[in-house]
């Protein structure tokens, strides 16, 4: 039997990298503090013929505090005592013990002085009786927020005493555990392969040398599972008595067969006589120590296996330096494996010992270490047979191998230049050359190009990794082709008896697909079926994957002429605000900032910024009840500009390009200066200003408006910030945080528009706002329409009852301002009192229609 070197090599160098992602992986995921922690912990040792009870031990003076956070006391025979606080009762409801060799554990739950539970387990009764089925011993219990709560713990055992104890939630445990449970299935999985491929090549081959191979891998796979606790757990529940015995069996035996197997592949009966003597005594003591545990008792027999199994890994790395030095060609392999796992055991060996305390390295130091061994001395083993066996048929294939390489390279070249490389697609050049192709055909014809995005693959590369996310994005770009496909008027990119795409990809996590304008748009139902499907989690390993997909359209010939203006113009549609909320978005030149008239614009706002062009116009406020002006709404204009723009356009360009930042801050302090006029000329009135929702997720915000109103002293509490009540849902958690900050600076919060979106109650009453404004799409027909009547007075009163005042926008006629008063609203806003004027002429009609507030009614 014929077996090709470099289809076997790319299988053990694939291993490799398996492993390594593995010992990266192990690590432990982190969580916070309500999840998880190790608590401050107290010890006290017992010796073995004192037996306390609880209230003994809880009143003895003997308790130190451990120092180190995991306790470990090496080989003692004491009894020892744990008792730490339970600080976090909202959350943490289970205690894991990470360490599954145990003989004895008690648990004691102490609730304000007395036990409230008790759970007795260890490793020398059956699996079945551990409060919870699971290697390492977990103690669940329940807790009471009125009351306080202690862990006793009272461990005995005759092995090393090890006592690594963790607090957790059980959700966020159970998580973190399956995430680990994962990464050992991994491990076993490698050292399970590597065992089958070399018992294959045994079975085809004959030759020992696999055989004591495949034995020495099957003892550092059993020793692992066993102190692990994974083989009590699946292979012998029942049998507490075979588990130790096989936990004291398992290190001689795998040094056994890992000497004797050595011993064959170095050949040390011919290159190294003195080393092979030394190595037939060490294998000869294995095999005694090893019938010696049958008679031994646990504590005397753990001791010596591990006291025997330094010198030996020792040996074992011995042997290939000097093998190596002595030009044997086997020995750089084993050098470097055995090294790893010499390393690996002795680490183990010394964290068992109390040498070393517990951490990621020493509690995984013989699994990384087996794992790299195990790979590399396979992948040691194929190369021998390789180099013995394949070195003429690699020279007769050499040169048939290089011209289908060559002929190979060639059509790959070609195909990776038309395709992309992972999902087979059309790339963005096959995608333009036919756009073009039908623009140049049948330019009296509408196409639509529309870009899929995919917003969320990042976070799922971050998640699950790279070889996951390109698996994912294989299978949804079979979806999308698929989806594509069954649209009225879609247009093949690519059409063959072996290929048929629908679909092309732009680049890692956008593709892109042509129909006929006009057929699609005929059938909107089907447009909505497509966006239904494409909008469907991915089904990945049982797992519903969110991608977040989110399309932008663009047409020909309304949107561009060319194929990269249109396809350009798609994916800004697939960035605007309509798809981030709709999940379909048209291009519209209006919403385009990427454009050159937009690019102007904000050149232009800019230079009006710095120039003061911009001017700030004032709509007043009136008191229904007394009929006086007592506030004023700051609004932006532009006026110098030739075309006019309106206000939200501003704001919108503003927030679009970053230029919100200083233009919120020049509108609050010429508001200040507005109002320092209106006082001069007797007239204390609040000023309400504008707030993006930008400028509350700005950390600085808060502390630029402290120290701005600390300048104008005469201005506290006159100074009203509106922010919209849409606004403040896209990020409620900034938007509150930032809207207490400014509340404790004396800034009265307005929400403005209100009943204009879809606010949770519960969320809007958290606001440490004073005032709501009723949208003007609730007051603009008030009088015609009764069910706007019933919401604005529903919506009035329930504002009342939490504290707020009310104002109506938009009021424009005094039916409306005299339903308004009726239904109990405070204040009114609108042209029935005047359009919003510049300063001077606001000055004008406040002297001429009212009189001046009285200072001690306001504020």
């Amino acid at each position: 039997m014929t077996i090709k070197r470099y289809d076997v090599a790319s299988t053990l160098w694939l291993r490799l990298l398996i492993t390594l992602l593995l010992l990266s992986g192990l690590s432990a995921p982190s969580f916070g503090a309500e999840d998880s922690y190790v608590p401050q912990i107290e010890y006290l040792r017992v010796a073995p013929d004192n037996k306390l009870t609880v209230s003994e031990a809880l009143a003895s003076d003997s308790w130190q505090t451990l120092e180190e956070k995991s306790p470990n006391f090496g080989y003692i025979r004491d009894t020892v005592w744990l008792r730490f606080p339970v600080s976090q009762p909202a959350t943490i409801n289970l205690l894991e013990v990470r360490y599954s060799q145990l003989d004895k554990v008690t648990f004691h739950l102490i609730e304000n002085g007395r036990i409230a539970r008790r759970v007795e387990t260890g490793d020398h009764v059956p699996f079945e009786q551990r409060p919870i089925l699971h290697r390492h011993f977990l103690f669940p219990f329940e807790q009471s927020i009125a009351s306080e709560y202690q862990i006793l713990l009272e461990v005995r055992t005759e092995g090393a005493m090890q006592i690594p104890v963790r607090l957790w939630n059980a959700q966020a445990f159970f998580e973190h555990s399956s995430t680990e449970d994962q990464m050992h299935a991994l491990y076993y999985g490698i050292l399970i392969t590597v065992i089958f491929f070399n018992l294959f090549i045994f079975a085809a081959l004959r030759e020992p040398v696999y055989l004591l191979y495949v034995l020495s891998t099957l003892g550092y796979l059993l020793l692992i599972g066993s102190l692990n606790g994974s083989t009590y757990q699946f292979l012998w529940p029942d049998s507490p008595a075979l588990q130790n015995q096989i936990m004291l069996l398992a290190v001689p035996f795998s040094l056994f067969f890992t000497l004797v197997f050595s011993r064959s592949f170095l050949k040390l009966e011919h290159t190294g006589p003195v080393l092979n003597r030394l190595v037939l005594f060490m294998i000869s003591l294995n095999a005694v120590v090893g019938l010696m545990t049958f008679f031994l008792d646990y504590s005397t027999g753990s001791r010596l296996t591990v006291a025997l199994a330094i010198p030996s890994c020792l040996l074992l790395t011995v042997l290939g330096p000097v093998q190596w030095w002595k030009g044997n060609p086997q020995a750089g392999y084993y050098t470097v494996a055995w090294a790893a796992l010499t390393l690996g055991s002795a680490i183990t060996a010394a964290n068992k010992y109390g040498l070393l305390p517990n951490n990621f390295v020493t509690t995984y130091g013989m699994q990384i270490g087996s794992a790299l061994e195990a790979i590399l001395l396979t992948l040691a083993l194929a190369a021998r047979l390789y180099q013995e066996r394949q070195d003429k048929v690699d020279a007769r294939e050499a040169e048939l191998n290089a011209l289908a390489a060559r002929r190979s390279a060639e059509l790959k070249l070609m195909d990776h230049a038309l395709h992309n490389p992972l999902t087979g697609l059309p790339n963005r050049g096959s995608l333009e050359m036919m756009l073009n192709d039908l623009m140049l055909r049948s330019p009296e014809r509408r196409y639509g190009v529309a870009v899929i995005h995919l917003n969320n693959l990042q976070s799922v590369t971050k998640t699950l990794g790279h070889r996951n996310s390109d698996r994912i994005l294989e299978l949804a770009s079979k979806h999308y082709n698929a989806v594509a496909r069954e649209l009225p008027g879609a247009m093949a990119v690519e059409q063959s008896d072996q290929r048929n795409f629908y679909l092309a990809s732009l680049d890692p996590q956008t593709f892109a697909f042509i129909v006929d304008a006009d057929a699609t748009g005929s059938v909107p139902r089907a447009i909505l079926k497509a966006l239904e499907g494409i909008r469907y989690p991915i089904d990945y390993l049982g797992m519903q994957i969110p991608l977040d997909p989110r399309l932008g359209v663009a047409i020909f010939p309304e949107h561009g002429t060319d194929a990269n203006t249109l396809i350009r113009r798609a994916v800004i549609a697939e960035g605007s605000d309509s798809a981030r909320e709709r999940g379909l978005a048209y291009y519209k030149s209006k919403k385009d900032s990427y454009s050159a008239d937009r690019l102007t614009m904000v050149s232009e706002l800019r230079h009006a910024l710095n120039t003061n062009e911009l001017a700030l116009f004032m709509q007043p406020k009136q008191s229904l009840k007394t009929g006086r002006i007592v506030g004023i709404e700051v609004l932006i204009r532009w006026p110098g500009r030739a075309t006019p723009i309106r206000a939200d356009e501003i704001v919108s360009l503003a927030e679009q390009t970053g230029l919100i930042k200083p233009l919120t801050r020049w509108v609050i302090e010429q508001s200040l200066e507005l109002r320092s006029h209106l006082l001069e000329r007797g007239w204390p009135l609040n000023i309400s200003i504008n707030i993006s929702p930008n400028n509350l997720r700005e950390p600085d915000f808060p502390i630029f408006v402290q120290r701005l109103m600390n300048s104008y002293h005469s201005h506290q509490g006159s100074i009203i910030f509106e922010v919209t009540e849409t606004s403040m849902m896209q990020d409620p958690g900034n938007s509150l945080r930032a809207l207490n900050s400014l509340s404790a600076t004396g800034i009265p919060v307005s929400i403005d528009d209100f009943g204009s979106g879809y606010s949770s109650l519960s969320y809007i009453k958290q606001l440490p706002a004073s005032e709501v404004k009723i949208d003007r799409s609730l007051v603009t027909e008030l009088n015609t329409e009764a069910e706007d009547r019933v919401i604005v007075q529903t919506t009035i009163d329930m504002c009342h009852s939490l504290g707020y005042q009310v104002v109506a926008e938009g009021v424009e006629d005094e039916v409306t301002a005299n339903l308004l008063r009726d239904m109990g609203c405070d204040m009114i806003q609108g042209y029935l009192l005047t359009p919003p004027l510049p300063f001077d002429e606001m000055m004008d009609w406040l002297d001429k229609n009212h009189q001046q507030p009285d200072h001690r009614k306001l504020g």
